[in-house]
C-alpha cells in the first residue's frame, strides 16, 4: 500500500522540502511539501526526478574488485580484505602520504558521510586530500580564511533587506544560490524586485537570472577582476566611507584603497567592455542603497583571479559599511559558532603544503589540478593509492583525459558510488552506496554549522526505502575499510572500537540487511549536543523547526576569529599576487579579439548527476552544444547544427552548434558535466556529449596559485569547422 512521508533534498543548497510516495520498497512520486517552514512548495525538475538515478537498473548493488582485467562481483569481506592488504602494504613500503583520498560534491551534502571519510584519512596519517572544491570554489575558502580566519564564514546577502543586489557570473535561476540555501530562486528575485531593490547581473551571456529580474550588464569573461578594481576605485572616489568604523573592525584599509588606484573605470572598461558609465551607475546605486550586496559564484570563482576578484568583493562590502549590517550581507550562526569550534580544535586550518608546486592546503584539501603530477611523478609522497567518494573526477577535472592515464598507473583505486561512473570503470574496487533517500540525515554542514540560509531551519529525516543488494552508508564503510587496514579512525582507537561496537549491536536481529552503525544515533547525539533536542523529537516536526532570525551586528568585533578580532582587508598573499595584474591586463589586450569558451547549465543537468535519466537526455538533449553568437558563427564559417572543432594547448573537441544571441560576441559556451562514453551507464553511455574539462590545463603552472583552483571558464579556444579524423589522443564526444 503506498505511503507519502516527508523528507527534503540533498543534491545541492536547496534542500528542499519533499513528499515522497512510497510503494512497498519503491518510490513512485516525489512532489514539493507545500507546508515546509521555508522552501514553501518548491522544488526543481531534477530533485523531482532523482529517484529515476537511484532506481536505475545501473545501480551498483554490490561490490566490485578487478580481477583479470575486469571488475567481478565480490564480497564484502573478500573487497574489504583486499584493499586493507594493500593500504597495509602501501604505508609499509611507501608512507601514509602515499594513500590519498578525493572527497567530491555529492559527499558534502550528508552529515556522516564527509566526516567519517575525514575521520579514516585522519587514521592513515595522510595529508593526501583532494576534493571537489578546486573545481568550483576552494577561492571563496581561502580568501574567508584569510579575510575572517576561517575559511567557512562566508557571508551571503540578506535577500529580504537589501535595495541593491549585484551578482557577478552567477545563475541562480538555475544553479541556485551556492552556499546559501534560498527556495525558489526565480520568485525571491521577483519578490526583491517588486520591493523596489535594484537589481544587476553581470555575465558574458543573457542568463536564465537576466531574464527574469534586474538589469543585464555584459563583461567579457575572466575580467571579472578589473570589473571589481574599477568598483571599489569608483567607490572610493566618490563615497564618504566610516573610516572609524573600519579602523574598529578591520586592518589594511589604506593598502586596498593602494591597489584600487591604478584601475579607474575607463582603463578596465578596455577589457571588461563595461562602459565607465555603467560602473559609475552601478556604484552610485550600491552607495545609495540603504543596503547593498556584490555577490559571486562559479564564473567568478573557477577564472585565473578567482581569489583576487572575490577577495576585492569581500573588500567592497566591508569598506562600503555593508557587511554584517541589515540590508547588507550577513555573517549567521548554526547550531554552534563552527568558526569558533574550528579555532579552538584545528579544524580545517592545517597548514599542509602540496609536493607537486608548494600548494598550501584549503579546508586540509590539495588542489585538484596536481593530482595527476602527484601520482606520475616518483619521489617521496607519490600518490599509489586513491580513494574517490561520492565524486567523478574523470569528468569534473581539467585535463581528465591525463588524469585517467594516471589513474590507470595506481596500485589501488577504491570508487564509492551510487553509480557506474567514468572513474569507476577504471577502479581496482568498487563499493556500492546507498543513495540520499536511503539513509537518515540533517541537513548538511553549511545549514546546520553555519546557518547558510535564507530563512533558518532544522529537520531530521529517516530513510524514506531501504538499501537494495548489499549496499552499505559510507560511514560504515569508513568503518570497515579503517579495520581491515589495520588503522583507527580520527587516529583514535577508542573510537574505533566504539564504532565497531555501535555496528556489531545496530546489526543484531538485522538478518538478511547488510551491517550498519547506528546513523540515527549519532545524530541524534549531534542534535542533543548542540541542545536542539533528539531526532526522534525533531522528526515529529515533520515539515521542519524555524530557528531563530539572523542577527545583523552579530559578527564584526565578536565573531571574527582572527587574534585581534579584526577582518583583515590586505593579508600579505593577496597584495603579493595583485602584481601580476598589470601583465594580466596586457594579455587581455592582446588576446581582445579571440574567442573565451564559457560554461553553462541546463534545466535537466547536475554537473555530471542526471545523464543517466532518459527522458533528461532524449532528442535533441542527447548531446551538449557549443553555442555560438551568430556573428562569431559565420566568422568562423559555421551554421547551426554542424560540428566544429574546439581547441586549446591541452586538446580538442568536437561538437555540434547552436546559435545564441544571449551570448555576448566572443564568447562561446560549452555545458559541462558530459562525456560519459567509457561509464557503464546505459543510457549516459549511448549519449555523444563531450566533456569540456578535456580542454582545461592541469599541473601546477598552469593552476591559481592562492586557492590552487584550475581554470575552467573564461579561457581562450580556436573554433573552426570540423575536418578530417581528431588526433586519437584528444578526446571527441561524437563516436569515440
Amino acid at each position: 500500500m503506498a505511503e507519502t512521508v516527508q523528507t527534503f533534498c540533498r543534491i545541492c543548497e536547496a534542500l528542499c522540502g519533499l513528499e515522497v510516495t512510497v510503494d512497498g520498497d519503491q518510490i513512485v512520486d516525489i512532489k514539493p511539501d507545500d507546508d515546509h517552514v521555508a522552501t514553501r512548495g518548491y522544488a526543481c525538475l531534477k530533485g523531482l526526478k532523482q529517484h529515476l538515478i537511484y532506481d536505475t537498473p545501473d545501480r551498483l548493488l554490490y561490490p566490485m574488485q578487478r580481477i583479470d582485467g575486469s571488475l567481478q562481483r565480490v564480497s564484502w569481506d573478500d573487497a574489504l580484505g583486499s584493499i586493507g592488504g594493500k593500504v597495509r602494504e602501501l604505508i609499509d613500503n611507501h608512507g601514509r602520504d602515499s594513500i590519498a583520498m578525493y572527497v567530491g560534491t555529492a559527499a558534502g551534502f550528508g552529515v556522516l558521510h564527509p566526516v567519517f571519510a575525514q575521520g579514516f584519512m585522519q587514521g592513515v596519517g595522510s595529508a593526501s586530500m583532494f576534493s571537489s572544491a578546486t573545481q568550483d570554489c576552494a577561492n571563496k575558502f581561502a580568501v574567508a580564511r584569510q579575510l575572517y580566519g576561517f575559511p567557512f564564514t562566508q557571508p551571503f546577502p540578506d535577500l529580504d533587506e537589501l535595495e541593491c543586489l549585484i551578482i557577478v557570473g552567477a545563475n541562480p535561476a538555475i544553479s541556485k544560490w551556492s552556499f546559501l540555501q534560498v527556495s525558489n530562486p526565480i520568485r525571491r528575485l521577483k519578490e526583491v524586485e517588486a520591493r523596489g531593490a535594484k537589481i544587476f547581473i553581470v555575465d558574458p551571456r543573457r542568463t536564465e537570472t537576466a531574464k527574469v529580474a534586474g538589469e543585464h550588464v555584459f563583461i567579457r569573461p575572466n575580467t571579472d577582476v578589473f570589473f571589481y578594481l574599477s568598483f571599489l576605485h569608483e567607490l572610493l572616489a566618490t563615497s564618504t566611507v566610516d573610516r572609524a568604523r573600519i579602523d574598529r573592525f578591520m586592518t589594511g584599509f589604506d593598502e586596498v584603497c593602494r591597489v584600487a588606484e591604478a584601475w579607474p573605470p575607463e582603463r578596465t572598461a578596455e577589457v571588461t567592455r563595461i562602459p565607465a558609465e555603467t560602473i559609475r551607475e552601478m556604484v552610485r546605486t550600491y552607495n545609495e542603497a540603504d543596503g547593498a550586496a556584490l555577490y559571486c559564484s562559479t564564473g567568478v570563482n573557477m577564472g585565473t583571479n578567482g581569489s583576487l576578484a572575490f577577495w576585492l568583493q569581500e573588500c567592497i562590502n566591508a569598506i562600503s559599511g555593508n557587511l554584517d549590517r541589515r540590508g547588507g550581507t550577513l555573517v549567521s550562526t548554526g547550531v554552534i559558532d563552527f568558526p569558533a569550534f574550528g579555532k579552538k580544535t584545528g579544524t580545517l586550518l592545517h597548514d599542509n603544503e602540496s609536493r607537486i608546486g608548494k600548494f598550501p592546503s584549503v579546508n586540509d584539501s590539495m588542489p585538484g589540478g596536481i593530482l595527476a603530477d602527484e601520482i606520475l611523478t616518483p619521489g617521496d609522497g607519490q600518490i599509489k593509492a586513491l580513494f574517490v567518494t561520492g565524486g567523478n573526477p574523470l569528468i569534473t577535472m581539467a585535463n581528465s583525459e591525463r588524469l585517467r592515464e594516471a589513474f590507470k598507473e595506481l596500485e589501488l583505486l577504491v570508487v564509492l558510488d551510487i553509480q557506474p561512473s567514468e572513474t569507476a570503470s577504471v577502479a581496482t574496487h568498487v563499493l556500492p552506496c546507498t543513495s540520499p533517500f536511503q539513509r537518515p540525515d540533517l541537513p548538511f554542514v553549511f545549514p546546520l554549522m553555519l546557518g547558510l540560509q535564507s530563512k533558518p531551519y532544522l529537520q531530521a529525516t529517516r530513510a524514506v526505502v531501504p538499501p537494495q543488494g548489499e549496499q552499505r552508508d559510507e560511514a560504515t564503510i569508513y568503518v570497515d575499510i579503517a579495520r581491515a587496514s589495520g588503522v583507527n579512525l580520527w587516529g583514535s582507537a577508542a573510537a574505533q572500537h566504539i564504532f565497531e561496537a555501535s555496528k556489531a549491536l545496530n546489526s543484531i536481529g538485522r538478518r538478511g540487511k547488510q551491517p550498519s552503525i547506528p546513523q540515527e544515533l549519532l545524530l541524534s547525539g549531534l542534535l542533543r549536543a548542540t541542545k536542539q533536542g533528539g531526532f526522534k523529537k525533531l522528526l515529529e516536526e515533520k515539515h521542519g523547526r524555524l530557528r531563530p532570525q539572523h542577527d545583523p551586528g552579530s559578527f564584526l568585533g565578536k565573531r571574527v576569529v582572527h587574534d585581534d578580532r579584526k577582518v583583515h582587508l590586505a593579508p600579505d598573499v593577496f597584495v603579493k599576487q595583485t602584481e601580476k595584474l598589470e601583465s594580466d591586463f596586457q594579455l587581455e589586450l592582446r588576446t581582445k579579439d579571440r574567442l573565451k569558451l564559457i560554461t553553462k547549465r541546463a534545466i535537466t543537468t547536475h554537473n555530471s548527476w542526471t545523464h543517466n535519466i532518459e527522458e533528461f537526455v532524449s532528442g535533441d538533449r542527447a548531446t551538449n552544444h557549443l553555442y555560438m553568437h551568430p556573428d562569431d558563427a559565420r566568422r568562423a564559417g559555421l551554421q547551426e547544427g554542424e560540428l566544429a572543432d574546439v581547441s586549446t594547448e591541452t586538446a580538442t573537441v568536437r561538437v555540434p552548434v547552436k546559435l545564441l544571441s544571449e551570448l555576448m560576441p566572443g564568447t562561446v559556451a560549452l555545458p559541462h558535466g558530459w562525456g560519459h562514453q567509457d561509464s557503464k551507464m546505459g543510457v549516459a553511455s549511448q549519449t555523444t556529449g563531450v566533456n569540456v574539462n578535456l580542454l582545461a590545463a592541469d599541473g601546477p603552472d598552469k593552476l591559481e596559485k592562492v586557492s590552487g583552483m584550475a581554470h575552467l571558464t573564461g579561457f581562450l579556444v580556436d573554433v573552426k569547422p570540423a575536418g578530417g579524423a581528431l588526433d586519437p589522443t584528444h578526446w571527441s564526444g561524437i563516436g569515440r
